[in-house]
């Protein structure tokens, strides 16, 4: 079985090696730096409109009996799978293998693909459908792919390797993390650790999409606050050494100086690959709880989502760098992955800190857990609409919540590069293909903005075909000054 497992990691790490060190990289940052140049860098230039939209409250359709969620809930599902193991035991990962430098190419992914987020959630708003159980919305790549590349079976692929990614493997990584932290922390075997995981996603998946919207509507504010609030401690006390630690991480970053054995090569492959598993921006995975909410125009969407890749990358992945960076636990190699986030925050709150760090995990990768199932079940339904399927991959998901708590960590980590590598790919390319779509939407809001409007969205006034949800709704504009009126259904 040991030399069956080591074949196995072996022919993923190659696979991996190829994808995270030429083609993802060229992929990811070829096409921040295209979209971030088409849209004229609207990822700054429209930072205060982000906060903006994150704060209004939705029309809703006078046809609202379905549980469509609202803008902020669906923000909050997006912030729920961004903010988990990536932005502790990943960025430690990246950190460890890959020198300080990585951090810096993470930055760099956060900043690129906000322009990347912006394009594929707003697709997502435009091509998605209602879902005729429940007349809530649904959408993501797989309905884009179909809708507007009108290719339904490289949407049936993208569906498949998402639903595998996210319901699955990635949440045996979260499992993982989970129980690591709390073997660490409180000696608690990893099966015992996996068991009590197993029992706490069936009740919340069991629960639907409302309760997943609840559920990290509660706890993501919760999660981020303590983290943040103890990473702040971190560099308050430890102010004066700031400056030299950003000068690490430039350093290392372009190979003037590097740190724990690492190349400039493993600083950008580890920082774009950590980074890309962190923010998800162009990965395909956000654009699913993009869909679900209920706005009057498709590119409030995509400025929310976007500025979730900024809230992750660049405040709770850098608190984390700061974290690490700040102890002599990273100088000494003291721990691997979650275990020496651990350790690093103990050298400033004491004993406390590993127990702490633990909460915070099971914080962070939980609601990780529940916004991923979210994910996988949408495309499940995409693929075939069956109850039985849902079933189904609600079983095997609670599966893998057990398996990843017991397996090694390489083992984890090296499945979930390879499955996020296939379905990165296969959504950068889609949404090459229909940015210009997207852009001729953001670019309607943009214009309706200069005019003091709230934007509204017409498919039709801007010749976009395949929207079903916004092609049974007409849509009037308001006088600018006015509040813009709810769409009026029509049965």
């Amino acid at each position: 079985m040991d030399a069956f497992q080591q074949a196995v990691q072996s022919g993923v790490d190659f696979a991996n090696n190829l994808l995270w060190s030429y083609v993802l990289i060229a992929a990811l940052i070829g096409v921040g730096i295209y979209f971030t140049i088409r849209t004229k860098f609207i990822q700054f230039r429209y930072l205060k409109e982000m906060f903006r939209v994150t704060l209004d409250k939705n029309e809703k359709t006078t046809d609202d009996e379905g549980e469509s969620i609202t803008s902020l809930q669906s923000f909050f599902i997006g912030a729920a799978t961004r903010i988990g193991t990536g932005n502790l035991a990943g960025v430690t990962i990246a950190i460890t293998l890959g020198g300080p430098g990585a951090v810096f190419w993470m930055w760099m992914v956060a900043l690129l693909g906000g322009a990347t987020a912006l394009i594929e959630s707003t697709l997502a708003q435009v091509y998605k459908v209602r879902d005729t159980k429940t007349n809530a919305y649904r959408g993501g790549p797989a309905y884009y792919i179909e809708k507007g590349l009108k290719n339904r079976a490289l949407g049936v692929v993208f569906a498949i390797l998402i639903a595998v990614t996210f319901g699955l493997i990635f949440n045996s990584v979260q499992s993982n993390t989970i129980a690591a932290a709390f073997d660490n922390a409180f000696g608690i075997n990893k099966a015992v650790i996996g068991g009590v995981l197993v029992v706490l996603t069936g009740l919340v998946i069991f629960g639907g999409v409302h309760r997943v919207a609840k559920f990290s509507a509660v706890v993501v504010p919760i999660m981020a606050g303590l983290y943040l609030i103890a990473a702040l401690f971190v560099v308050v006390t430890n102010f004066t050494e700031l400056p030299a630690v950003f000068m690490m991480i430039l350093k290392s970053a372009f190979g003037i100086e590097q740190a724990v054995g690492g190349s400039v090569g493993a600083a950008i492959s580890l920082g774009v690959k950590r980074g890309l598993f962190s923010n998800e921006a162009g990965m395909g995975s956000a654009p699913n709880a993009a869909a679900a909410a209920e706005v009057s125009h498709p590119a409030k969407q995509g400025f929310l989502q976007t500025l979730g890749v900024f809230l992750d990358t660049l405040i709770v992945c850098t608190a984390t760098a700061a974290i690490v960076l700040l102890s002599d636990s990273y100088a000494a190699g003291n721990g691997e992955g979650i275990a020496m986030l651990q350790n690093a925050l103990g050298e400033q709150l004491g004993a406390i800190a590993p127990a702490f760090i633990a909460v915070c995990v099971f914080l962070f990768a939980f609601s990780s857990i529940v916004g991923s199932y979210y994910y996988g079940e949408t495309n499940i339904e995409f693929i075939k609409n069956s109850p039985a399927a849902v079933f189904g991959f609600r079983i095997a998901t609670m599966a893998f919540v057990f398996i990843g708590s017991v397996l090694s960590l390489g083992m984890v980590w090296s499945f979930a590069d390879l499955f996020m590598a296939g379905m990165t790919l296969i959504n950068l390319t889609a949404i090459s293909l229909l940015g210009g779509i997207a852009l001729k939407v953001i670019n309607d809001y943009q214009e309706q903005r200069k005019k003091g409007l709230d934007p509204v969205f017409s498919a039709k006034s801007l010749g976009i075909e395949n929207t079903e949800c916004w092609d049974e709704e007409e849509t009037v504009r308001p006088a600018a000054g006015e509040a813009s009126p709810p769409p009026i259904a029509r049965r």
